[in-house]
C-alpha cells in the first residue's frame, strides 16, 4: 500500500484510511462528555456512541478509553444505567417510565460498578460486550465474542462469556518493559521511530532494544 509521506497522522481525522469509509477514528466523533477517548483510537465501523448503551447522565459515570486502541465492529460497551435495582422487592425500574409514581432512588441504592476504563493499545475483537465497571489494562486483548465481566491485566489476551484468562502475551521482564515504555504517550515523531521495534516479532531482540533504551 502506498502512502503519502506528506501526510501526518491526525487523531481529528474521523476516517484514518483513505477512500474507506467504514474505519473511523473516535475521539473526534464523539459529543458525549461522559466518554473520554484517546487519539488515534478507532472503531471499525461508524456512530460509536451507539455501541455505548445505557449510558445516562443521570448516573454520571465514564467510558474511558486510552489511545490506539482498536475496537472492532459489533463491540457494546453496557454502562451502569443496565443494571436494576436488586435490593428490593421487585427490578422493575417504575422511575424511568412516564406515570408511574416513583422517583428515582438514589445512586447509592443501585448496583453501580463505576467508571469503565480500556487502557492503551487494546485490541477488543468483534461482537465483544465490555460490561459495566471494568478495567481493561494496557496492550490486553479481547477475543471476539467475549463477554469481559471482570477486570483483564495488561498485556493479557481473554475470551469467552464469561471470559477466561487464555494467556499472557509476553513474559512479565517484557510487559514492565513495554509499561514503562509507555509508546503511545510519545510524539508522532517518536512513534515513527520506534515503529520497528514496536512491529518487531523477534522478542529476545526487542527486549534488549527496549532495555537499552530505557
Amino acid at each position: 500500500m502506498k502512502r503519502n509521506k506528506n501526510i501526518l497522522p491526525d487523531p481529528n481525522r474521523i476516517f484514518p484510511m483513505a477512500k474507506i469509509k467504514t474505519v473511523t477514528n473516535i475521539k473526534p466523533t464523539v459529543k458525549n462528555k461522559n466518554i473520554i477517548v484517546g487519539d488515534f483510537s478507532y472503531f471499525a465501523d461508524t456512530d460509536f456512541e451507539k455501541h455505548v448503551t445505557h449510558h445516562y447522565d443521570f448516573i454520571g459515570d465514564k467510558l474511558i478509553i486510552g489511545k490506539f486502541c482498536q475496537i472492532a465492529s459489533g463491540v457494546n460497551f453496557v454502562m451502569n444505567g443496565a443494571n436494576h435495582q436488586m435490593n428490593a422487592v421487585t427490578t422493575f425500574p417504575f422511575y424511568i417510565f412516564e406515570g408511574w409514581q416513583q422517583t428515582a432512588p438514589s445512586l447509592s441504592k443501585l448496583p453501580l460498578k463505576g467508571d469503565t476504563v480500556v487502557g492503551n493499545d487494546v485490541w477488543i475483537g468483534q461482537n465483544a460486550t465490555i460490561l459495566p465497571g471494568v478495567h481493561i489494562g494496557d496492550g490486553a486483548i479481547i477475543g471476539m465474542n467475549s463477554v469481559v465481566a471482570n477486570n483483564v491485566e495488561p498485556y493479557t489476551i481473554v475470551a469467552g462469556n464469561p471470559t477466561k484468562v487464555i494467556r499472557k502475551r509476553f513474559d512479565n521482564q517484557l510487559i514492565k518493559l513495554l509499561l514503562k515504555l509507555k509508546w503511545w504517550d510519545k510524539s508522532i515523531k517518536e512513534i515513527n521511530k520506534l515503529i520497528p521495534i514496536l512491529t518487531d516479532n523477534d522478542l529476545k531482540k526487542v527486549k534488549k532494544i527496549l532495555k537499552e533504551y530505557l
